[in-house]
């Protein structure tokens, strides 16, 4: 029964269960001695009028109750819904605090009654309408009509009050891209061609990292086949068996009676209980309802049948639509930009219409897209962030912050202000970084309009090798690339990530990887030297662990639709078969003089007053780029606190605390002239 009805029905419905409360009325009144010789004469206009099933019918013929069940029924319900009801039944029992149905008052007033319609397998118990309250024998004790059935009886629908904690209904259905709507048809066919055939209907799986989209497919499934969409949490189902049967049987009956699918969402359950595990699978493979699962993971069930469906975002083509249709109305001119989000993010169909709206409310107020702001002519200043915005920088930025919260709880997002000048690198090497950054500008261009993407995904990630030692620039040059792209940069230790356990390292892995699938994300594994190794020859089964591992990570590189970085110290400790896979390999050398010159020449701020620094004197220091760094960063808080610039002496100071750090000895040869 659908959850919305007439107001015609509503009139029908409440004749029609009035008329048989009528019927047991008279009953009651025949028993207690006052219609003697009598005969209750039936409404034969109301009950050929009614236009569409009512309430009460519903119940009879979906949960199968005979004429005696029904009048059971019928009479803990008068109890409710007519105060006469009471005083009779009190009358009946020869005691006034017995004003409450029992089943010997049943057997004795209803007809065609039987002692099985008490036993716990019949339908008034089974399916819990009524509830038996205390009592000194079975057949004394009280009988109540449940809250739910009540209510429904009346006309009234609502989900039962103790699945309200964990269920919730879908109200609205998202409009799907052609795609997703294919595949909603898709699977609304597969329930229609295991219906008849099947007692149970196969387990619907969608499988993605798009739960919002696989929710609003999801919806529109149980809308072409008129079930209502609740979903649940699979953390929120009760730990015990005991309790999980319990909401197994209530939910039953919601689909009995309102036609509700379950969508069982997984994403947030760790399944770190084995005792919960094996309840919850229990429940799934015998719940007599349809079942919608949502997971990033695919599962299987040991008897039920389930049916996987992958759910990739929308196409390119049809972000492109969206992204055109949402900013049409305020922003029709910016073709070019809309291509260059496309390129770049992938985004679901929510989230596009977020971030359009978003973009329209926060450019409304500063006059990106008309009026202009107190900024540069065509560019205004965003009240929100008081940082200059263009209509490209805006949506660009906005849809930045999409990938965010789910990267967040599992990497470091790092600060990427660094430029091309900042890098000191041999020629070629500054050439690799800047060809990976051109690919990542192009990849839709040479991908999809050039057609090198063909139909997969493997081989289209633009994966990347920093090798060298500590603080030679590796995580700068990731940070420049960053800052060139406008990406947000994240930081994955890969030694932290690796774990003893046979498939964890994978498990961890993924969930890095598909929380960046939105795009925007530059994705950054220090400590590759932590996974890597000269293992492709397999000698026992750790070695074997390790290969998986390795292949897992480079696997997922090749299809991460932008820039995965891999940083190590030691290159060569990598085989040759692994490196093959790599599109970028960029080797950061230990700095020459020459090279430590030019990195003290651009290391102190243009804003930092110095006096008398010689760069080819301070590049007598042996060290590398990130130690250069930190001794002039520690020089420029010696002059602040004397209240000096720096100066020859606050670096000699730095120095030799850097030098104390590292372990070495600050030789004469290193600063001799410098003071």
């Amino acid at each position: 029964m659908i959850a919305q009805v007439s107001t015609e029905w509503q009139q029908e419905n409440q004749l029609y269960l009035m008329q048989h409360l009528d019927r047991l009325r008279f009953a009651l009144e025949r028993a207690a001695g006052g219609r003697e010789g009598e005969v209750w004469k039936k409404r034969e206009e109301v009950l050929s009028n009614t236009s569409q099933i009512v309430a009460l019918e519903k119940i009879c013929q979906s949960f199968g109750l005979s004429t005696f069940e029904r009048d059971i029924l019928l009479l803990c319900a008068g109890v409710e819904l007519d105060a006469s009801f009471g005083s009779l039944i009190a009358d009946i029992q020869g005691d006034s605090q017995r004003n409450y149905p029992t089943f010997s008052l049943a057997l004795a007033v209803l007809e065609s009654a039987y002692w099985g319609a008490l036993t716990p397998e019949s339908p008034l118990r089974k399916w819990r309408l009524i509830e038996i309250g205390g009592g000194n024998t079975l057949t004394t004790s009280p009988l109540r009509i449940d809250e739910k059935i009540l209510h429904y009886l009346t006309g009234i629908y609502h989900l039962d009050s103790r699945l309200k904690g964990i269920a919730t209904l879908i109200n609205t259905e998202e409009q799907l891209v052609p795609s997703h709507q294919q595949l909603a048809m898709q699977m609304v066919n597969t329930w229609y061609l295991a219906a008849p055939e099947q007692k149970i209907l196969p387990i619907l799986q969608l499988c993605g990292n798009d739960s919002t989209s696989q929710r609003a497919i999801a919806s529109t499934i149980c809308s072409k086949i008129d079930f209502l969409p609740y979903t649940i949490s699979v953390e929120l189902l009760p730990n015990e068996t005991e309790h999980l049967n319990s909401v197994k049987s209530l939910w039953e009956r919601e689909f009995t009676l309102n036609n509700a699918a379950l969508l069982l969402e997984w994403d947030n359950y760790d399944g770190n209980d084995p005792k919960q595990e094996r309840a919850i699978n229990q429940f799934i493979e015998t719940i007599q309802a349809p079942v919608i699962i949502i997971s990033q993971e695919r599962r299987r069930q040991r008897h039920r049948s389930i049916i996987t469906f992958d759910v990739d975002s929308p196409t390119s083509t049809e972000q492109r639509l969206l992204w055109q249709q949402s900013l049409k109305e305020f922003a029709p001119d910016i073709s070019s930009e809309v291509e260059n989000l496309v390129s770049h993010f992938n985004l679901s169909t929510p989230a596009i219409r977020s971030a359009c709206l978003k973009a329209r409310s926060i450019g409304k107020e500063g006059g990106v897209w008309g009026e202009r702001g107190e900024g540069e002519e065509g560019e205004v200043i965003s009240q929100s962030s008081h940082t200059s915005h263009t209509p490209h920088t805006l949506l660009w930025d906005i849809c930045r912050t999409q990938a965010r919260p789910r990267l967040d709880e599992l990497a470091q997002r790092m600060d990427s202000g660094g430029e091309w000048d900042d890098l000191v690198l041999p020629a070629m090497e500054k050439q690799v970084l800047r060809d990976a950054a051109d690919q990542l500008r192009q990849r839709t261009k040479v991908y999809e309009e050039w057609g090198f993407g063909g139909k997969g995904k493997r081989g289209l990630g633009i994966s990347a090798l920093f090798a060298g030692g500590s603080g030679t620039g590796k995580t700068m040059a990731a940070e420049v690339l960053a800052q060139e792209m406008r990406l947000d940069l994240y930081r994955i230790d890969l030694s932290a990530v690796v774990s003893k356990y046979i498939g964890e390292t994978e498990k961890n892995l993924g969930r890095v990887f598909d929380a960046a699938e939105t795009g925007g994300v530059i994705l950054l594994f220090d400590e590759a030297d932590a996974i890597f190794g000269k293992r492709s020859e397999v000698k026992d089964a750790r070695d074997r662990h390790a290969n998986m591992e390795v292949a897992y990570l480079l696997q997922r590189m090749e299809a991460y639709p932008g820039l995965s970085i891999l940083t190590t110290n030691l290159k060569n400790s990598i085989d040759q078969a692994f490196l093959r896979r790599i599109r970028f390999i960029v080797q950061f050398s230990f700095p020459d003089a020459n090279q430590r010159a030019e990195i003290w020449r651009r290391v102190f701020p243009k804003n930092t007053p110095t006096e008398g620094l010689d760069a080819r004197k301070l590049a007598r220091l042996n060290v590398a780029g990130g130690n250069i760094r930190n001794i002039a960063l520690n020089a420029a808080f010696i002059a602040a606190q004397a209240g000096e610039v720096v100066q020859m002496q606050h670096i000699l100071q730095a120095a030799k605390s850097e030098y104390t750090k590292m372990e070495r000895p600050l030789t004469d040869a290193e600063i001799k002239g410098w003071v």
